[in-house]
């Protein structure tokens, strides 16, 4: 058993990476992986610097890989260490570069270590691909490795190796076995079922066409609409572009069929706005959505009442829209926790951002009681 690095995911064998792939979870398929590195949106010059460690066997058939990311800032990230790094600088060390596994620019829980094979064949492979991440982390003199983003099966391998495991927050919406979105909304409080119903009813007399497209209906027309809103949003909240205009088109020519667009047009048929998600197996994903103008309840109607509907039809069991929103709330989306590990050289930091992780944690859990007690389902 070997690990190899790899620069790029095409010096992979498209094939052999498929599987790899996780069936519920479409940021780590070779295409999304491939349009991030060929549109420029990651690379050297981008403080995302790819190295994909790739185990394989003696005859060289391929076992797990490992998607790891040398970094030199933390833009992108969703998990927050600004402060960290702010708080090394005024020590006189340096923070970067920092080693982190994770989807960049892709706040989305999903499987870090990608083991081929039978289940009695894993703990050799990743203890195999974490040796080798801290050999890569070692050589590179980095300051810290993280994981983001952390599937909860898996935060023992990496907590056995030391990293403290750290809790965030996310809303996300669970399908609980209904076949029309009148189930759903019957499941509510008759509080948040009448605030439902009446956004939904003020915006059709609003006299848009709202479509969903995904598969031979998206086009290139469509990708390059999706960039318009996607920059527009940024550039309303003084944001930072972080995927480029080739990034769009080329997941919109080769993920077609992972690809659900929410598309908004006027009385003369001008796009307005839009939603961007991404879906596989049994989970749709919310990434990125941007408007021309201002409509009252446009954003809930696209980015989560007509995803929950796809979800029903499709009946998809989970839908994660996206990073915070406490408003989601109210809305269906209950509160759930995310999971990220890092370990940190320093032994003095190690200790004391230790400390932070768990005072963090006990504030999060009094934050999920409280949110309990605003449960928008009926008892």
């Amino acid at each position: 058993m070997r690990v190899e690095r790899l620069p790029g995911i095409e010096q992979v064998d498209e094939a052999t990476w498929r599987a790899l792939e996780p069936p519920n979870f479409p940021f780590f398929d070779f295409e999304f992986l491939r349009a991030l590195e060929r549109s420029g949106s990651i690379g050297d010059a981008t403080g995302w610097s790819p190295v994909y460690l790739v185990c394989k066997d003696d005859i060289g058939r391929v076992l797990g890989a490992l998607c790891l990311y040398l970094k030199t800032d933390s833009y992108g990230e969703y998990i927050f260490d600004w402060e960290w790094a702010r708080a090394y600088q005024r020590h006189g060390l340096t923070y970067y570069p920092k080693l982190v596994a994770a989807v960049p620019f892709t706040p989305a829980t999903g499987p870090k270590l990608l083991v081929h094979g039978p289940d009695a064949g894993r703990a050799a492979v990743t203890r195999a691909l974490l040796d080798a991440a801290q050999r890569l982390g070692d050589e590179r003199r980095v300051s810290s490795s993280h994981a983001l983003f952390l599937p909860e099966e898996e935060l023992d391998e990496f907590a056995e190796r030391g990293f403290a495991v750290r809790h965030s927050l996310q809303f996300h919406w669970r399908n609980r076995g209904y076949d029309a979105f009148s189930d759903y909304l019957d499941a509510l409080t008759s509080k948040r079922r009448r605030q439902v119903a009446r956004e939904r009813r003020q915006l059709a007399g609003e006299g848009l066409e709202i479509e969903r497209l995904t598969g031979e209906a998206l086009s290139p027309e469509h990708a390059a609409i999706m960039y318009r809103f996607y920059l527009g949003t940024l550039d309303r909240k003084w944001g930072m572009p972080y995927l480029t205009e080739g990034f769009f088109a080329e997941v919109f020519r080769t993920m077609r069929d992972r690809i659900l667009l929410v598309l908004a047009r006027d009385g003369a048929g001008r796009p307005v706005a839009g939603a961007l998600n991404f879906f596989k197996g049994q989970t749709l994903y919310g990434r990125y959505w941007g408007a021309t103008e201002g409509r009252r309840n446009l954003h809930f109607e696209l980015c989560y009442y007509q995803a929950i509907e796809f979800a029903i039809e499709r009946r998809l069991a989970l839908f994660e829209a996206g990073a915070q929103g406490e408003h989601k709330l109210a809305r269906g989306f209950l509160p759930s926790l995310t999971y990220s590990a890092h370990a940190l050289h320093h032994p003095g930091f190690r200790r004391a951002i230790e400390r932070y992780i768990a005072e963090e944690k006990e504030l999060i859990a009094e934050d999920m009681a409280e949110y309990a007690r605003s449960d928008p389902y009926k008892r």
